[in-house]
């Protein structure tokens, strides 16, 4: 597609708003933790998300049919400093957490006490989609922590990050 076809195609891309979320993993003794901004509910019952991350993500190797997640959602006007924090991204190896308050009610993936909201998940399935990877959790348990909005994204382009 040339140029001049693809740039209101990005911006109109581009328009379709998601969240702002930390979604964390678990593997034996090993935590980590990324931003990530393609979530949403896909089944009321049983209730299910569903999350889509760029191929190649460190975290993708963690989530096979039957682990845990969880998706913590950010809070409007309160999330900066995790956005900072998961924003530099972390190796698998490298502790993600530290200075954070972190709760892991039931054996769960990290919950961070300072999100709005989360949702302690199990992958159902998994499923290559163009660049990214499809997951689809069933969600087991979750809170809020308070009554604040939760973060809305939109981008300028559609194509990519």
């Amino acid at each position: 597609m040339s140029d001049d076809r693809l740039k209101p195609l990005a911006a109109a891309l581009g328009r379709i708003p998601s969240g702002l979320f930390i979604v964390t993993a678990r593997r034996g003794d090993a935590e980590t933790g990324m931003l990530a901004s393609w979530v949403q509910q896909c089944s009321f019952d049983p209730p299910q998300a569903l999350m889509c991350l760029r191929q190649g993500r460190d975290m993708n190797a963690w989530l096979e049919v039957g682990s845990r997640f969880t998706i913590n959602i950010l809070e409007d006007d309160g999330s900066t400093d995790l956005i900072v924090h998961f924003g530099r991204g972390f190796g698998l190896d490298e502790p993600a957490f530290d200075g954070l308050e972190v709760e892991r009610p039931d054996g769960a993936a990290p919950v961070l006490k300072d999100a709005l909201a989360y949702l302690d998940c199990r992958v159902m399935s998994r499923h290559t989609v163009g660049d990214h990877e499809l997951f689809i959790g069933r969600v087991a348990a979750g809170a809020t922590h308070g009554d604040g909005k939760p973060m809305v994204h939109v981008r300028k382009s559609g194509l990519h990050y």
